[in-house]
């Protein structure tokens, strides 16, 4: 275990961490430290630890979905808590060097894995939001939002939070009553819904999922607005019209690098000349980086979480002008936390729909991203765009007036 000795040694500083192998020897790492995790794995074979030591995130996340890596004290939330508490991306745990050429490696793959084309964007879509919709009912609130809540009290309830996104989302908006508004990556409809019911507008969703587009045709059915509210099963680049307000929720992490340019040309084409575009994406503070292995591979595939320069440098060349940025720093943290416990919580339903492994790989997927967004270099960006510099009020103030209204109400 030599290289797992050397790396543990050297990131384990506070909390602890005790390791059994297969021989049942027994090695610590770290001290008790308060507000770290206190973990005990045991190795289920000889080669796990060279297996983990050799690339770390994708072979934790491979060992621990085939029961190679067992935690008998704590849980898999924990252990990537202790890890990445210990270097913390504020205080510069991320700041390893590396070698020009496997900077450059990394980045190639990193590009060449984000070129999607139509047919296989809809194919990486497919991969991740086409699982039974039953899973996403035993973690999501009961709005089926897949994306980072607003947390105005930490304390507040995920369902709380995610009706709170919305009405944060809608006020930067700016609507009035009739315009035509456009939701690019749609999901299960929940937000399609809540424009049209608070303020009084027409919306299209897009998306590229088969099984959101028929919940979020249902849902609108189910509320007698489907005249109002349309969902279609199209990609962005494919779409034509004019749109007043253009929203999107999630959908960017989805884009990759090299069609950033063409998206946001894409949304000017699409926006009235007084329109008001809301980009709410997961984003990278700092500069820009690569997709981790373990997320390319078994998560989503063909995604890319942008650095701000990245979307404000491709936004540029189409003349959007970016009126309002806001940084989210803890809020998918709060979000992940309770999509984790929940989770959890209905372990025997999500193996009875799929397995174990599945259930072990869903888990270190929330622990990693929520990590991430604790102790990582991950971040929520809101980008309000115009294409007019007097689209919008000169003042913020408009925004907490609005949203205070549509929380109210």
């Amino acid at each position: 275990m030599t290289l797992m000795d050397r790396f543990l040694g050297r990131i384990i500083l506070q909390g602890r961490l005790e390791l059994t192998d297969h021989t049942g020897r027994t090695r610590s790492y770290g001290a008790p430290t308060p507000g770290f995790p206190d973990v005990a794995v045991r190795l289920a074979d000889a080669d796990v630890a060279r297996f983990i030591a050799l690339r770390p995130r994708l072979g934790a996340g491979e060992a621990y979905m085939d029961g190679r890596l067992i935690i008998e004290r704590g849980d898999i939330m924990q252990l990537i808590e202790l890890v990445r508490a210990n270097a913390p991306w504020d205080k510069g745990g991320d700041l390893k060097p590396r070698s020009p050429l496997r900077k450059l490696a990394k980045a190639i793959g990193g590009r060449i894995d984000q070129i999607n084309p139509a047919g296989r964007s809809q194919r990486n879509v497919a991969h991740h939001y086409d699982l039974d919709d039953r899973l996403y009912d035993l973690f999501l609130d009961a709005d089926k939002q897949y994306s980072c809540a607003y947390f105005t009290d930490p304390a507040a309830s995920l369902e709380q939070a995610q009706d709170d996104k919305k009405a944060h989302i809608a006020a930067k908006l700016a609507l009035r009553p009739g315009l035509k508004v456009l939701d690019i990556g749609c999901g299960w409809g929940g937000m399609a819904l809540y424009l049209n019911r608070v303020a009084d507008v027409d919306v299209l969703g897009i998306t590229l999922s088969r099984e959101q587009l028929k919940i979020a045709h249902q849902r609108a059915e189910a509320a007698g607005v489907a005249h109002r509210v349309r969902f279609e099963l199209i990609d962005y680049r494919a779409l034509t019209g004019t749109f007043d307000r253009i929203v999107s929720v999630g959908m960017f992490e989805h884009v990759g690098v090299p069609q950033y340019p063409a998206f946001f040309r894409q949304c000017r084409k699409l926006l009235a000349h007084d329109g008001v575009m809301l980009l709410h994406t997961i984003g990278r503070m700092g500069v820009p980086g690569a997709t981790d292995a373990f997320t390319s591979k078994y998560i989503f595939p063909g995604g890319y979480i942008p650095a701000l320069s990245e979307i404000v440098r491709a936004s540029e060349p189409s003349r959007l002008i970016a009126t309002d940025i806001e940084t989210l720093r803890l809020h998918y943290a709060h979000t992940l936390r309770a999509w984790y416990q929940r989770t959890v919580a209905r372990q025997a339903e999500i193996e009875a729909l799929y397995d174990a492994r599945f259930f072990r790989m869903w888990t270190f997927y929330l622990a990693g991203a929520t990590a991430a967004f604790e102790h990582g270099g991950m971040c929520n960006y809101q980008v309000q765009f115009a294409r007019s510099r007097h689209a919008l009020p000169i003042t913020r103030d408009y925004i907490a007036e609005a949203e205070a209204r549509y929380r109210s109400g």
